[in-house]
């Protein structure tokens, strides 16, 4: 059996982010943990479907894994995923097929499940179905009694689910030439063409069985899914700490941790895991890092906090807080800069999209920010907002509001300087002094 990755999206809803497929989490890209996952679960053979904006680094992937890695590119991006199956159809030809999407992280036991089924049962495709325990907003499968799927229902009203199982992207086909030639045939208004050729296959009689899945799964399709991601690679990653590490006696080491090779953290330094910092970083003094990743060659400089946040690789800090964030590399701080992460009424944070807010469903939430940024000292960036790559940020500053890429900003900071009529030397801090214990 084949597998065919799914990963030519461009990871629109997750910007300034520019690929979620090299998102490094614990120094490893996110297509390399699917790739080992995939290797795990017995499967070595992958065609990997990419686009012209990833191709080059795709053809990178897989290569120290033992795997036969194969790309091959979607060519029309906006023909969705019945697009890039199609542009597999030569790489695989009539064979059995899994199918799956990159940006889609579950544990092996997905995998494991719909293997068993194929081995063991007589229809010609299975669809992980996960059982779900509240409303998500996706497709569901309509099954009968003996468990084989009758249709798959998109966004159904609240209250009105066909079943507890929503459709993941692991599905196994027997044959995937049939697929191909129904994905030929398919007619749609919207970019759903694959959901059609499935309803297809069904009707036409094609035996589809749905295969329950009760384990982890956490879609990556905006920044605020990063950090849930995070913590199931750490809570699934052996803990170590590296023999060149350098940690003075007087850090504080708590939880589980993954510490790399020359990492160096000094005097008065806490690190609360679960967290993992990558070769080559620094844990200066009185810094705090708590629930975060922290990619290779970063500074977290004196004073500064870093509380469940991503880092990517060569970021610098000095006396910041980084709180609920996603920092792309490249990108230093200056002294003072913090990042807002509460709402002063607690509620619910949304980030402006495209002209339009989108619900988080988090309370807490940072900063969101692309890659090569240098932001000046004493700044403030309020909730959710986003930085574009390539971008300069004066100090001094309230951001309020999204940054496109390559923009340089500055504010203008008007004083106004009038005559001190109090004298200052007369002012007695005895009663204050007494109150300090």
């Amino acid at each position: 059996m084949k597998v065919l990755l799914l990963g030519a999206g461009r990871s629109k809803r997750m910007k300034p982010i520019t690929d979620k497929n090299f998102l490094n989490f614990l120094g490893e890209p996110l297509i390399e943990h699917q790739l080992k996952l995939i290797k795990n679960a017995g499967l070595d053979e992958v065609v990997i479907v990419g686009g012209k904006h990833n191709l080059e680094e795709l053809n990178l992937c897989g290569k120290h894994l033992g795997m036969e890695v194969s790309v091959v590119e979607q060519k029309d991006l906006d023909a969705g995923m019945c697009g890039a199956i199609l542009a597999a159809k030569n790489k695989i030809g009539s064979e059995s097929v899994l199918i799956f999407s990159s940006n889609d992280v579950v544990e092996k036991s997905a995998f494991e499940s719909v293997i068993n089924a194929f081995e063991k049962d007589d229809a010609e495709g299975y669809l992980l179905g996960k059982v779900v325990h509240e409303y998500f907003p996706g497709g569901y499968l309509e099954i009968s009694e003996n468990g084989f799927i009758k249709n798959i229902i998109e966004k159904p009203e609240q209250g009105k689910e066909p079943s507890n199982l929503v459709n993941l992207v692991v599905h196994v086909h027997k044959d995937f030439a049939k697929l191909v030639s129904y994905l030929e045939k398919a007619k749609s208004d919207s970019d759903d063409l694959y959901e059609v050729a499935l309803a297809n296959m069904i009707n036409d009689g094609i035996k589809m069985k749905a295969v329950k899945y009760d384990g982890f799964w956490q879609p990556i399709k905006f920044p605020w899914h990063v950090n849930k991601v995070f913590k199931f690679f750490f809570d699934n990653a052996k803990k170590i700490i590296a023999k060149s590490a350098q940690i003075s006696k007087n850090a504080v080491i708590k939880g589980d941790v993954i510490i790399g090779e020359n990492v160096k953290i000094l005097e008065g330094a806490v690190v609360n895991g679960p967290v993992y910092i990558g070769d080559n970083s620094i844990i200066a003094t009185n810094a705090l890092v708590r629930e975060s990743n922290i990619g290779k060659n970063c500074v977290i400089g004196f004073s500064t906090e870093v509380a469940r946040s991503f880092l990517g690789d060569d970021v610098w800090t000095h006396s910041n807080y980084i709180g609920d964030s996603v920092i792309g590399n490249n990108v230093s701080f200056g002294a003072g800069t913090v990042t807002g992460n509460l709402r002063l009424d607690e509620g619910e944070i949304s980030v402006n999209s495209d002209d339009k807010k989108t619900p988080t469903g988090e309370n807490k939430l940072g900063m969101i920010t692309g890659d090569n940024i240098r932001i000046g000292i004493n700044n403030s960036f309020m909730p959710g907002v986003k930085i574009g790559s390539d971008t300069f940020i004066g100090a001094g500053l309230v951001i309020a509001e999204n940054i496109p890429e390559k923009s340089f900003v500055r504010g203008e900071i008007k004083l106004k300087i009038s005559e001190n009529k109090v004298d200052i030397s007369k002012i007695d801090r005895g009663e204050m002094k007494k109150k300090i214990k």
